[in-house]
């Protein structure tokens, strides 16, 4: 990890070594593009002009997605030791959940922000491949990461970051867009089978995210903070408090006539029992991070790619307060959803314009720099792939 002043210094960058330092956490900015228009399309109301837009910034996550595989492809090929470096790194590791979430979340934008795009049939192809590959990929880290973390990585709970529930939230991610392809399946099994999934999804990252949370907590109250560049993960806890309510929203939408009742009726009454008091969490949470970020800041924070945390989990919470509008019909949901969408689109452009700003300098593909011996509480690694 790193902070960056600005303006950001031109660093030239070798050919042959412009993807090397290329780790799994650069899908966030995919993750956090493609929101941006899956949240918009989902607000209580706006005009064809902003549907032109929301479409546009799927569009652009789409692109981003299939320039980031095929850059970490040639990552793979060419620098395969730094690769599996990064999966014994475990600062990095977890980012791989990072991939699995970006899959999903331009699949899910597809049937959603770009549908009048691509039209509804090219939609759907396009939702059901990347999240079968999404889920696949989500389910295999929410396993693998935790095994490696067990067995191969040397961790202490006072190193415990936000980052840990990256692998974890995966699922729920899968879980909250699952539902979207329910209509499009033959009636029956099939479409019930997809939705109990898309459930046990919800309780197996439920579950998990519970187990990791309070390690997390634990570090931040009984510990130094974050390192200034790691101090935007805190934005972290926000994704599966918000994509769980907007998971519970998604599968009690299309229940009726998949399952059988009463249990059609019973996920309505679960999916506001459930994402009240959780979005009550989410914003006593969103307050907290805010006041870290606010002191990282005056203590010299500077732009890093973590600043990609403050997109796709708030965008979560867009999601996440339309699922308890349409469910209680209460207009403070709506309100509260138009508000965090603002929040959503300022960080969106804070995260985009350092981001274009480091390519060009070429400060963020640098060759990493040796980290040092010990860390002390205001800097944050040099240069690991998490941080960059």
């Amino acid at each position: 990890m790193v902070t960056v002043a600005h303006p950001l210094p031109t660093v030239s960058v070798p050919r042959a070594s412009r993807v090397r330092g290329l780790g799994p956490n650069w899908y966030a900015s995919v993750m956090g593009t493609a929101i941006l228009g899956s949240a918009g399309v989902a607000l209580p109301a706006h005009s064809a002009a902003l549907r032109e837009v929301f479409a546009g910034a799927w569009a652009l996550s789409l692109i981003m997605l299939v320039a980031l595989l095929a850059a970490r492809t040639v990552h793979w090929t060419r620098h395969g030791d730094q690769a599996r470096a990064h999966l014994l790194d475990p600062a990095v590791a977890p980012f791989y959940g990072c991939l699995s979430m970006a899959l999903l979340a331009v699949g899910g934008g597809a049937l959603t922000a770009g549908r009048d795009l691509i039209g509804t049939g090219t939609a759907v192809v396009l939702d059901a491949v990347l999240f079968t590959a999404g889920t696949a990929v989500g389910l295999a880290a929410a396993v693998a990461v935790p095994y490696l973390m067990a067995v191969r990585h040397r961790v202490e709970p006072a190193q415990a970051t936000p980052v840990w529930l990256l692998p974890l939230v995966a699922p729920m991610v899968s879980a909250a867009l699952g539902p979207l392809l329910v209509p499009y399946l033959p009636a029956g099994q099939p479409r019930e089978t997809l939705l109990l999934a898309c459930l046990a999804m919800f309780g197996l990252s439920l579950l998990a995210t519970l187990l990791m949370l309070p390690l997390v907590f634990a570090r931040l109250i009984s510990s130094t903070p974050l390192p200034l560049a790691l101090t935007p993960t805190l934005f972290l806890v926000l994704g599966p408090l918000g994509q769980s309510t907007t998971a519970l929203g998604k599968i009690a939408d299309v229940a009726p006539g998949v399952v059988p009742a009463p249990y059609d009726r019973g996920l309505g009454v679960f999916a506001v029992l459930y994402g009240v008091p959780v979005m009550g969490f989410a914003m006593m949470w969103l307050a907290l991070a805010t006041a870290h970020v606010v002191r990282a800041r005056r203590q010299g924070m500077g732009f890093a790619m973590t600043w990609w945390a403050f997109t796709f989990p708030v965008g979560t919470c867009v999601t996440g307060a339309m699922a308890l509008a349409r469910h209680t019909g209460l207009a403070v949901y709506d309100g509260l959803a138009v508000g965090l969408y603002a929040v959503l689109a300022a960080a969106w452009l804070a995260a985009a314009a350092g981001t274009v700003r480091g390519l060009l300098s070429g400060e963020l593909l640098a060759a990493p720099r040796s980290a040092p011996v010990a860390l002390s509480a205001g800097t944050g690694r040099t240069r690991s792939g998490a941080g960059r």
